[in-house]
């Protein structure tokens, strides 16, 4: 009785038989010609650098991937602070309710009541007459390094706290959100 045939070939054109035919079919011994890679070598080249490597010198070469513009975050300390923080915290906080926000940044001592420390800068801000103030410190002058919160009414402040300490970069956003947030837990803004 004759062996059944693959896909009701006759015996002689059945691949493997008697005779070896070569595939399409890629095999761990060979590269597939068609695979494009730096070491293949017997990979085509793709029809772009086709292309390239066929244009005149005269004409403009595929123009190249535009390189991501720099993180806000990444210019020096105080241009950073002058230019984006300072800025969009006063339109951050104005957003919610507080019309006579005075915010400054500069070096300066900090306020704590009858504790003489040393200076950093320090973004103060106040409103209400300068009743309600609040001081954001930076003493590494790095918006990545150790920053402190205080806020007090009518008085100087008696406790200096840590702000986003946990946080692996932090952002502009961050910054401004952060603060707006914890002046909110003061129950300082909007209708509170």
């Amino acid at each position: 009785m004759a062996e059944e045939n693959n896909q009701n070939q006759p015996e002689d054109k059945v691949p493997g038989r008697d005779s070896p035919e070569t595939t399409n079919i890629p095999t761990a011994n060979a590269p597939d010609p068609e695979a494009v890679s730096g070491d293949n070598p017997n990979a085509s080249k793709p029809p772009a650098a086709e292309k390239a490597a066929e244009a005149p010198t005269g004409e403009k070469k595929p123009a190249a991937k535009k390189e991501k513009a720099p993180a806000v975050e990444d210019k020096p300390f105080l241009e950073f602070m002058e230019q984006d923080y300072v800025p969009a915290l006063q339109k951050a906080i104005a957003t919610e309710g507080v019309r006579d926000l005075s915010l400054k940044f500069a070096k300066q001592p900090i306020p704590l009541k009858g504790v003489q420390f040393g200076e950093c800068w320090q973004v103060a801000g106040s409103w209400q007459n300068g009743y309600r103030q609040f001081n954001l410190y930076f003493p590494e002058e790095n918006i990545q390094g150790k920053k402190a919160f205080s806020c007090n009414e009518g008085k100087a402040p008696s406790t200096l706290e840590s702000f986003l300490i946990d946080e692996r970069k932090v952002t502009l956003d961050m910054l401004v959100s952060r603060l707006v947030y914890r002046l909110n837990g003061q129950k300082w803004l909007g209708r509170n």
